[in-house]
Order: structure tokens, then sequence, then C-alpha cells
């Protein structure tokens, strides 16, 4: 799928979306993600999404449901780069989406990703 990188990086699968998505290209990302982590053998996800404007509920609910899919295949996973206005709209809309790890910025993921002795 062009636009959404996806790089492996001592064991942690970076993705990089780097531009709005289409519902249906956020599910194609989810089958990707996924078959990725077991073909790569990977133990962490690090969803980067810094420079989106906007996460809708459909994006936000599949995020969270990635996390559920690689930890079921020994992966964590792990969004940065939520921005404030992206979090307040979430809260807003009621959507709780536990079980979904974030961080600040992508050393803190990686901490998150290596031995979880970040701050969450």
């Amino acid at each position: 799928m062009p636009g959404v990188p996806i790089v492996k990086l001592d064991g942690v699968l970076l993705v990089s979306i780097q531009d709005e998505l289409l519902d249906y290209s956020v599910d194609e990302l989810q089958e990707q993600i996924t078959e990725q982590v077991v073909a790569q053998q990977a133990r962490g996800v690090l969803i980067d999404i810094s420079v989106l404007d906007v996460v809708d509920s459909f994006l936000a609910r599949t995020l969270h449901d990635i996390a559920a899919a690689t930890s079921l295949l020994a992966a964590k996973t792990v969004v940065v780069g939520m921005r404030p206005a992206v979090a307040i709209t979430l809260v807003e809309l009621g959507l709780v989406l536990s079980g979904l790890q974030t961080a600040l910025s992508v050393e803190e993921a990686l901490e998150l990703l290596s031995d979880g002795s970040a701050r969450r």
C-alpha cells in the first residue's frame, strides 16, 4: 500500500502514517501490519500518527484493533505523536480505547517496546 511505509528496526515495525487514510486503506493497513508482525517475527509495532490533524472514530477503533491483534501475535503496539486536539476530540466522542498504549515521543515508544520501563 503506497504512502504507509513499514520498516523493521531491531525487531520493531515502524509504521509512519504520512497522510489521511480512506476507510479501505485503514483496513488494508491493519491486515498489512498483522501479516508483517508474523512474517518479520516482530516483538513490537510503533505507529506514528504525528502528521495527522484528524483521527476519526473509525481510524481510532482500527488502531485499537491493531493493538489487540498484534497482542494476540505476541507483539506490543504503541501509537506515538497524537496531537492534543486529536486526543480531546476522541475523548469528546466518548471513545475509550483501553489497551491502546501511547507515547509522546518515538524514544519513549521504543522504550515501551523494548522493556516496558517507560512511564505508561
